[in-house]
């Protein structure tokens, strides 16, 4: 299965004219008419909300939806946090989560461990729409101030004041196609629901790539949408066994790594580590959400090995936040060799004279109108 899903990946990274002749003759037929028949779902459903047969619930608080056109890689947990540890440090407000804890329930993890000393309150379910009205019971209002929807541009049972869609600057749209034949969960058009839109891993592209990228969203959009741009700054590495300890970047400059990861982007990645300067860089994808198996298990430890003794000892694996919040235990198995996790904090760029404090800007300006009587925000 896995692998099956990897060559689904690649094709929907891959433009039709360059795909092998035997795929595109036998295998984008039949992706093809399945992605006909999940835009044709997608498209009623979506008809059925317009014609009000299907209504969303409103909650009594602003809600703030950060989702994505595409399937993952684009940023929306460490805009998640972003957005929680704005609310709570520079407005005082307690932040409802609602998060699906999709699969390894991997970014459900991150975000209880990343705020774990504070009033957030992180919920995890299916059903964020019905899990918001069962806490909205549990808790008062006055305690919570405003609902973050964690992957929520397609859960419309659930109403929205805000409505952030994070792009994947590396691979922004794919191929073009819908599910399963590309990336794409819904047609590009939809980015004109988008209230602010985000370009993330904008610094792992050019100027004319971030361009272009805008040009496409301002094209489908109002050219008032506005847009920003986003990346992830490495901050320090901590090893498994003493994540309180924060390790220097430096600390891979002598080492040759190989990189574990299943996570919607691998390649940013792969860029971070080359970025801050290890020795030499190796690299094991899987694909995202992927729980590692036993199988896994010995793939990674016959690599890690073989690097070992080609170096001399100095080799180490190194995973990312979502992937050692996905299952720590697992990791232990690879206990014999050096696993860094590398951390990374979110941040807003300052890219054609647009950065975080208008961001900021424009998000509390977007609640406030929405909610009036939520002008303390």
């Amino acid at each position: 299965m896995e692998r099956v899903k990897k060559a689904i990946i690649r094709m929907a990274a891959t433009p039709d004219r360059r795909l092998p002749l035997g795929q595109r003759c036998l295998v984008a037929p039949v992706l093809s008419a399945a992605s006909s028949l999940y835009g044709l779902c997608v498209c009623l459903r979506r008809a059925l909300y317009s014609w009000q047969l299907l209504r969303p619930l409103r909650l009594p608080l602003p809600v703030i939806s950060v989702g994505n056109l595409t399937w993952g890689g684009t940023g929306k947990t460490p805009m998640v946090l972003f957005l929680s540890r704005f609310f709570l440090h520079s407005h005082s407000c307690t932040p409802l989560i609602l998060t699906r804890g999709y699969a390894g329930a991997d970014e459900a993890s991150m975000l209880k461990r990343h705020l774990s000393a504070t009033s957030a309150v992180v919920a995890v379910g299916k059903n964020r729409a019905r899990l918001a009205a069962s806490l909205l019971r549990r808790f008062p209002t006055p305690k919570l101030r405003v609902v973050i929807l964690d992957d929520g541009m397609q859960h419309w049972s659930l109403a929205r004041q805000v409505e952030i869609i994070m792009i994947n600057a590396l691979m922004p749209w794919g191929n073009g196609h819908l599910l399963p034949r590309g990336p794409l969960r819904e047609p590009l058009h939809a980015l004109q629901r988008a209230h602010l839109i985000v370009i993330h891993h904008a610094n792992l592209v050019s100027e004319t790539e971030l361009k272009t990228i805008e040009s496409t969203i301002l094209r489908i959009c109002s050219k008032t949408i506005p847009v920003f741009f986003s990346e992830l700054v490495p901050s320090h590495f901590f090893e498994i066994n003493s994540p309180n300890e924060k390790l220097p970047l430096s600390t891979v400059h002598a080492l040759v790594v190989l990189c574990v990861s299943a996570i919607g982007c691998p390649d940013s990645f792969v860029k971070a580590l080359i970025q801050i300067g290890a020795l030499h860089i190796h690299r094991l994808d899987f694909t995202d959400h992927h729980a590692l198996q036993t199988e896994d298990i010995k793939l990674i430890t016959d690599k890690i090995r073989s690097l070992a003794l080609v170096h001399d000892n100095k080799a180490a694996i190194v995973v990312t936040e979502k992937d050692y919040d996905r299952d720590p235990g697992v990791l232990q198995k690879l206990g014999e060799f050096k696993i860094l996790v590398l951390c990374s904090s979110f941040r807003i760029m300052t890219f054609k004279s647009k950065g975080d404090e208008g961001f900021k800007a424009k998000l509390k300006e977007l609640v406030c109108k929405s909610f009036a009587n939520n002008t303390s925000l």
